[in-house]
């Protein structure tokens, strides 16, 4: 435990923690969870509850855990190593590596038919796929429209049979986009395109690149996009409660699941499987300005950039309407206003969490921030995704309690 000292969270405030955290595993709607704060050097961690719904081997420190949408911030850093390089520019065109992505026509409106389109009026450039405004995205708000029924039936959303690499590309490249480049923020597809830009910049795969440049400097041990057959144990399944009844569904199981075997493609919106510990090692690395130990792994000056908000109005319109005028669907999820590169940048008072901290959550029930302010670190991690409000309510409880037990 951390004393009550200047640099860490009082002792009482962990206990309250603790006892939030528990509230949900005693009461059911959570089978199981690891939690790691820390500041000011001190660390603490919770590992609670089951692997299993129904029971059985306990939640360890080391459980491995699927990270969904909190793998953006981490793959991000795969492309900043090319920024600091100078191997890309930020606005340098993308069909330099990416063919597929020249010569864009864009829908005359985002619910027309396909073919009715408009020619792009410019290209689309390093910095439309850095800051998620390459015209194309996951949108809540367009569901059913002919383009987002394209990219599910093309299979661009990272789940499901996804193809490899090129043939993503190529099935990417034959649709119109949905906005100009540039225009506005679109969640998730960005993510997965950068991953192939990284892997043609570089000549080696994404996760050969983010392994060598990241993830093994930073010592993410278990960082990888799946797990070898003698780790499989560490790894529960992935639950998806049912919305009415709330029974737990297996949506993902760990033996011959979807992380059980190497992936044909390396998701970098969404393909992670980590541990509290990796992540934490990650975020301190950002907290420090790019260093871990005597290493320096990213520049400060991409580290700023990464975690800056750089939205301009009309891009964080799209943003802002999604947290604000979705609460029933996102369970006030995404509130933070801004978005650097791959995580979000709390830009408003919102909650108890100060301007400037950055991180992201994912749907299978993570979520990661880091506060430079307060220099905190949170990494919260379960198996229950937010199909049901619950995981999304313990979240929430997860940093309303942690902001409390800082006691200086």
């Amino acid at each position: 435990m951390m004393g009550n000292n200047n640099s860490g969270l009082s002792e009482a405030g962990l206990r309250r923690l603790r006892g939030v955290l528990t509230g949900y595993v005693e009461s059911g709607k959570i089978p199981g969870l690891v939690a790691l704060v820390s500041r000011g050097g001190q660390t603490h961690v919770e590992a609670l509850g089951t692997m299993r719904a129904e029971g059985g081997a306990p939640m360890r420190r080391d459980t491995l855990f699927r990270m969904a949408s909190t793998s953006k911030p981490v793959a991000m850093a795969a492309a900043m190593v090319l920024l600091d390089e100078c191997r890309v520019r930020l606005d340098d065109l993308v069909q330099e590596w990416l063919p597929e992505l020249a010569d864009r026509q864009v829908l005359r409106q985002v619910g027309g038919p396909l073919e009715d389109t408009v020619p792009a009026r410019r290209p689309i450039t390093v910095r439309d796929l850095l800051t998620s405004t390459f015209g194309l995205g996951m949108d809540l708000t367009a569901l059913g429209t002919p383009i987002m029924n394209a990219v599910f039936e093309r299979e661009l959303t990272g789940h499901g049979q996804t193809p490899e690499a090129d043939e993503w590309m190529r099935r990417l490249g034959e649709l119109p986009l949905m906005h100009q480049p540039g225009a506005q923020w679109q969640y998730h597809i960005s993510h997965d395109v950068l991953g192939v830009l990284v892997a043609r910049v570089a000549g080696q795969s994404f996760e050969t690149f983010l392994r060598e440049r990241v993830l093994d400097p930073l010592g993410m041990k278990d960082t990888a996009f799946h797990v070898p057959a003698d780790q499989i144990d560490r790894l529960p399944p992935s639950y998806a409660p049912d919305p009415q009844s709330g029974e737990f569904l297996v949506w993902d199981e760990a033996v011959g699941g979807r992380v059980s075997q190497p992936q044909v493609f390396a998701s970098g919106g969404g393909g992670l499987v980590s541990t509290v510990d990796d992540y934490h090692a990650y975020f301190q690395m950002l907290l420090n300005g790019g260093t871990h130990g005597s290493q320096r792994i990213l520049s400060r000056a991409a580290v700023e950039l990464m975690t800056t908000d750089c939205l301009t109005p009309e891009q964080a319109a799209a943003r802002n309407d999604l947290a604000r005028n979705s609460v029933q669907v996102s369970f006030g999820q995404g509130q933070q206003g801004g978005w650097g590169f791959g995580m979000a940048v709390r830009t408003y008072r919102g909650d108890y969490a100060p301007l400037g901290q950055f991180g992201w959550d994912g749907g299978t029930g993570t979520t990661v921030y880091a506060d430079p302010a307060n220099q905190l670190t949170g990494v919260l991690l379960t198996q229950v995704g937010l199909s049901v409000p619950a995981p999304a309510r313990l979240i929430h409880d997860f940093w309303t309690t942690l902001y409390q037990a800082i006691d200086n």
